[in-house]
């Protein structure tokens, strides 16, 4: 787990979103700092707000109110220094895997002996290597994924933005996709802000919880996943016997129960 080093990778400060003139508010005086290196999991009950703050990080919106930054510059727009990987599948069906991962560095200029190198640098990190000329059609769930990972990375972001990435794919492949999360972290050493509804993968992958209240959207608790001391797992199952981890799926789970509760009742 890198060491937090003081320089806020994202700075929110007073982050309000309204949609249709007002009438309905996603995010309330939002405020968070995430640190480079580390990795940061949005949770919280559905309609609370966290892919829409997880979209004004990404610049493809913009809030209504407040203060947004990335490493100290405001965020007016989409830019090279984050990299977004969605849910849906992405690729485009008339590539290969590595023409897929080599098209954002083409777009950017990127000179094709660098794409080529940078390209099979991904497929190995993604272990893809076998599928390098394999068209979407032919390629799972997760394979279509990795090849979005990848070609996010080839484009260097310093930051990347995952909004439920592995939600659509079944439980082996996604518990497979996420610790080959954790080996592509470990070795890019990016800042990661994930979105997920799943408490086990988000003690999993994060560094942190940031945990959303019922819509309108705030930061009901910020939540340190101390009981790693300082560790990221490289197999899931090693986290299920460290002391704290029950402790700590349980306090997420009766978070989650009293916002849901909460939804019902108002």
């Amino acid at each position: 787990m890198t060491e937090q080093i003081n320089i806020p990778a994202v700075t929110a400060n007073g982050i309000v979103k309204e949609y249709v003139n007002g009438t309905f508010t996603a995010l309330q005086d939002v405020a968070m700092n995430i640190y480079e290196g580390e990795v940061v999991a949005f949770i919280g009950p559905s309609g609370c707000g966290k892919t829409t703050m997880l979209r004004l990080i990404s610049g493809l919106e913009r809030p209504t109110e407040g203060q947004l930054e990335t490493f100290g510059i405001p965020i007016v727009g989409p830019g090279p220094d984050r990299g977004m990987i969605f849910q849906a599948y992405t690729s485009f069906p008339w590539l290969t895997t590595k023409k897929n991962i080599e098209y954002g560095m083409k777009v950017i200029g990127v000179p094709r002996h660098e794409r080529e190198r940078i390209a099979q640098e991904m497929l190995k990190l993604v272990h893809l290597e076998k599928f390098a000329d394999s068209f979407p059609n032919s390629l799972s769930g997760g394979m279509k994924q990795r090849v979005a990972i990848a070609r996010t990375l080839a484009q260097n972001p310093r930051i990347i933005l995952m909004d439920e990435p592995f939600g659509a794919l079944d439980a082996q492949v996604r518990w497979e996709m996420q610790e080959m999360m954790i080996e592509v972290i470990e070795r890019e050493k990016k800042t990661v802000i994930v979105v997920t509804h799943d408490i086990t993968e988000s003690i999993y992958l994060a560094d942190r919880i940031v945990f959303f209240t019922r819509n309108p959207g705030q930061v009901k608790e910020d939540i340190p996943m101390e009981f790693k001391k300082g560790k990221r797992f490289a197999q899931k199952e090693e986290m299920f016997d460290q002391d704290g981890y029950a402790q700590m799926e349980r306090k997420l789970f009766a978070m989650m129960r009293e916002e849901i509760i909460a939804t019902v009742v108002a």
